[in-house]
């Protein structure tokens, strides 16, 4: 087949760069976008001089994230006059790289000249003017411009950037400032800018002021402080106009996904792997986005290109673990977590191990997992006590052993007498064995106070009722939580047991039916026996 050709440009007449042209755009609708960047490639060693195909050779290229192939494009489309803004920022990194201060201008100049994307520009010669070392803030545009453009597209970009620049032009105390100001929560986002600055500031040998811009419990903000602590490098730090840039295009890369425009969401996204290829938050990005894509293993990739010693690698090992069970590959995901064991035992790896073998149905391992988590906790994970002790409690619980599940609610419920999810499985839990019921009901109602929109607590609460004999009380608050999860089993079932009982039987039916719907194999025999026989006592809901 000849691809017809396009006005002003040259047909593909290599025989060979056809052949390869044509796989490239094969692989490309299977979603094989390596294989396609390959295939290009080869298709544009054989056709160096066709427009079109360095243009979907660059295309292909950035979005497998194969930057050698995106540059040689690139340099091909430049050549050729076909200087768009994408190719101009991905040559805008190696101008940085080479210290081209002048090409770098020339660069941002053709980017702020599209509509789309001008409003980078102030930010782009911002950090350009920190690449270039020029020390005199007065020199930089980190006041009206960056504050109050009204050509920027969006006026949070320049409160994120500000500080970062202040901070890179040996602002230390005032950039430390304004980085509390805008990202003082404990949102990812705000927790990666924070551990960016502090690790500024910790080369700087500014350890106290790093130290205290990364306050807080938050599993990468404390493995942060103990990489500081114990003296080594921070991964991820912004200071100069690469990393700066890298960051503004990850948040970029973020809001067009917001807006659905996805696949230039994840040309920007690999854009900042390429300008900061040690920002673990480009990366994390790089992989929601081909997940969304249903890139599958280039989302599992990219999660492998964060450093092992980078505060967020162990959301990475969370992250990558998920969407290796999401994919039906549980035995790859278990050997990952087993393997993270063996590397580095703490109580965030022995957790990893116990939360998927619960997902496995391997309770009494799960069981054995979150107790290995507890002997561990506090050393290294900054994971509270009380959700390691009720994770545990659920594993035993789930193993049949439920005097030993029971302690370990309690214990949970002893360091944490507030929260909403301790108090309502402690309490259901004794709901199902009939045990203890008073308390059981009065830890029940406190969870409902904490929480009274959680169909899950407003449930327990009515089977409390149900099971006191109340059923008025108990068929108002069943209803209220069968509206909120309309889809499960065990509210649906509850609610038949409760109209049944009042004499409501086609509503008990309806019920039940519902329930059926998501049932578990073990709960589903029940439910037929009330179907065929009406409620009896040894088919009550658990």
């Amino acid at each position: 087949m000849l691809i017809p050709p396009v006005p002003g440009h040259a047909a593909i007449k290599d025989r060979a760069a056809l052949a390869a042209y044509a796989q490239a755009r094969a692989a490309s609708s299977f979603g094989a976008t390596d294989q396609a960047a390959r295939n290009y490639a080869a298709a544009l060693a054989g056709s160096p001089d066709n427009q079109i195909l360095a243009l979907r050779a660059f295309n292909e290229a950035v979005e497998a994230g194969n930057k050698p192939l995106a540059l040689n494009a690139a340099r091909r489309l430049e050549n050729q006059g076909r200087l768009g803004p994408e190719v101009a920022l991905l040559l805008l990194g190696e101008a940085l790289k080479d210290k081209d201060r002048k090409r770098a201008s020339a660069l941002i100049g053709t980017i702020e000249k599209d509509k789309v994307f001008a409003f980078m520009g102030p930010l782009l010669r911002a950090w350009t003017e920190i690449g270039s070392r020029q020390r005199d803030a007065g020199a930089l545009p980190l006041g009206a411009k960056i504050g109050g453009d009204s050509e920027l597209l969006s006026a949070s970009y320049a409160l994120e950037h500000r500080p970062l620049l202040l901070l890179a032009n040996s602002q230390y105390d005032l950039g430390t400032a304004e980085l509390r100001k805008v990202a003082g929560g404990a949102s990812m986002r705000d927790q990666r800018l924070r551990i960016a600055g502090a690790a500024l500031l910790a080369r700087k040998n500014k350890r106290r002021a790093a130290l205290d811009l990364l306050a807080g419990e938050e599993p990468a903000l404390v493995a942060a402080r103990k990489l500081i602590e114990a003296g080594h490098p921070v991964p991820g730090e912004i200071g100069d106009a690469r990393s700066g840039i890298g960051e503004l295009l990850v948040r970029v890369a973020g809001d067009l996904h917001r807006q659905e425009v996805d696949p230039l969401s994840l040309r920007f996204a690999r854009f900042a792997t390429f300008f900061a290829p040690d920002n673990s938050e480009a990366w994390l990005v790089t992989s929601d986005l081909l997940n969304a894509a249903e890139l599958r293993d280039g989302a599992l990739a990219a999660l492998k290109s964060i450093r092992a010693d980078d505060p967020f690698a162990a959301l990475a090992a969370d992250t990558r673990i998920g969407l290796l069970v999401a994919n039906g590959n549980q035995q790859a995901a278990l050997q990952e977590a087993q393997a993270a064991v063996k590397a580095g035992a703490t109580a965030g790896t022995w957790s990893r191990l116990g939360e998927l073998y619960s997902e496995l149905g391997r309770h009494s391992e799960a069981a054995d997992a979150f107790g290995q988590a507890l002997a561990l906790s506090g050393t290294v994970d900054a994971t509270p006590r009380w959700s390691l002790h009720l994770l545990h409690g659920g594993a035993l619980d789930e193993s049949g052993n439920w005097p030993a599940s029971r302690a370990a609610l309690e214990a949970a419920y002893k360091l944490a007498p507030k929260e909403p999810i301790v108090l309502n499985y402690l309490g259901y839990a004794q709901l199902e064995r009939r045990e203890n019921m008073k308390q059981a009901m009065a830890l029940i109602a406190e969870a409902s106070s904490l929480q009274p929109d959680n169909p899950e607590i407003t449930d327990s609460l009515g089977w409390a009722h149900y099971l006191q004999g109340n059923l008025p009380k108990a068929i108002e608050l069943l209803e209220s939580a069968a509206a909120g999860q309309p889809s499960d089993p065990a509210i649906n079932e509850h609610l038949g047991d409760a109209y049944y009982d009042a004499g409501r039987r086609y509503e008990a039916r309806y019920a039940w039916k519902a329930a059926m719907i998501y049932a578990e194999e073990k709960d589903s025999a029940r439910l037929r026996a009330k179907l065929e026989a009406g409620l009896k006592p040894e088919t009550a809901s658990p």
